[in-house]
């Protein structure tokens, strides 16, 4: 829906009916991600894709019957299906295409979802794409941080479905959930499509090592945007850091800042720096420790640390300023690998951002999702 807020919140504003296909979910080679929408006006305009141009002229059609009948519907168009030939998508994916009637009965919210997004205030628009029941088909659950608007059918199921939500929200993903009817954790009978409105949180590595390189790996798999930065070019190269989004050769300290001054740094950033080499990491850590950002940890011995903690003090930074540096970095998982190393740091990050304390569930009592 992110690729056409604008014109359907105005549709909405005017009081026209739209049919809105939404792609839920892909298979292999899909040509557009989960999330991808194409919007058919009363007049019959076109806006969006959901495709690249495959399968508009079904989704075309099959919105124009949503807005006449008021039934939504799931279609999959695939390559083992005969519709798929019939439409286009021969590039060897699958896609589940999710259509709706939406006006201002149906999606009653849009307004204040609108406004979030404006706002940069992060929030999520959940949808019953499947349910045994079909008076339940279509509803809506929408989820900020703090709140949640309209309902999916019960309160179980908002429960369920806001807490695992948030924790896609938090990471930027958008996608489908799978329930049982009444919300179960188990169980079939309900599936949920998520929509996210909130970019990805960045992680930031400093350092072109191979601790770096598993670090991104699982940076990427948690949901981050990762950079890696390092100042040396012969180090940092993207045929060694495959699974990073972006490798940057800069010195750090400057990257950093101009990223900050940038508006590309906040609340929800983690930064690692892996260089543990005070040339490097000192006046990147000046900058890191001003910031508001989620994290900041940097790599090294007790040694490192007492020498870093001393270098910094010496640059000016206040006592509370030092209390924002997780040094050494991570969690004592007793990792010995960079894998290793690498949960461990994520563990550490995990935990501060949803306010774990890293102890063994199996010594705690009460809920395990606060």
């Amino acid at each position: 829906m992110h690729d056409v807020l604008d014109e359907l919140y105005r549709r909405w504003q005017d009081g026209e009916v739209v049919g809105l296909g939404t792609v839920v979910a892909t298979f292999s080679s899909a040509p557009r991600a989960p999330g991808a929408a194409m919007l058919v006006g009363a007049g019959g305009e076109v806006v969006g894709s959901v495709s690249g141009g495959c399968v508009e002229g079904a989704v075309y059609e099959l919105a124009q019957q949503v807005v006449a009948d008021g039934t939504p519907v799931l279609q999959r168009y695939g390559v083992t299906d005969d519709d798929a030939f019939a439409v286009g998508l021969t590039c060897g994916g699958i896609i589940d295409v999710y259509v709706e009637r939406v006006d201002s009965e149906t999606l009653p919210e849009l307004g204040d979802v609108v406004e979030s997004v404006r706002r940069g205030e992060p929030v999520a628009v959940v949808t019953v794409v499947e349910h045994e029941e079909a008076g339940l088909l279509g509803r809506h659950l929408i989820i900020w941080p703090d709140r949640v608007a309209g309902t999916l059918g019960s309160t179980r199921m908002n429960d369920a479905v806001a807490d695992d939500a948030r924790g896609m929200l938090a990471g930027g993903r958008t996608g489908v959930l799978h329930y049982g009817p009444d919300g179960q954790r188990r169980g079939e009978g309900m599936t949920v499509f998520v929509n996210s409105f909130e970019p990805p949180p960045r992680l930031l590595v400093f350092g072109a090592i191979d601790f770096a390189a598993a670090m991104a790996k699982m940076g990427a798999y948690l949901g981050y945007q990762v950079t890696v930065c390092d100042a040396r070019p012969v180090f940092a190269t993207t045929s060694r850091f495959p699974e990073a989004h972006e490798v940057v050769v800069d010195w750090p300290h400057r990257y950093l800042r101009a990223e900050a001054e940038a508006g590309r740094v906040d609340r929800r950033t983690a930064i690692a720096v892996l260089t543990h080499d005070p040339k490097f990491d000192v006046p990147l850590l000046e900058v890191a420790l001003r910031l508001d950002v989620g994290y900041v940890g940097a790599m090294g011995s007790r040694k490192t640390h007492h020498d870093r903690f001393s270098r910094l003090r010496d640059a000016g930074l206040t006592e509370a300023e030092l209390e924002g540096l997780a040094s050494p970095i991570g969690l004592d998982l007793g990792a010995r690998t960079p894998e290793e190393t690498a949960v461990s740091i994520a563990a550490e990050i995990v935990a501060l951002r949803w306010g774990g304390g890293g102890r063994r569930l199996t010594d705690l009592a009460g809920r395990i999702h606060g």
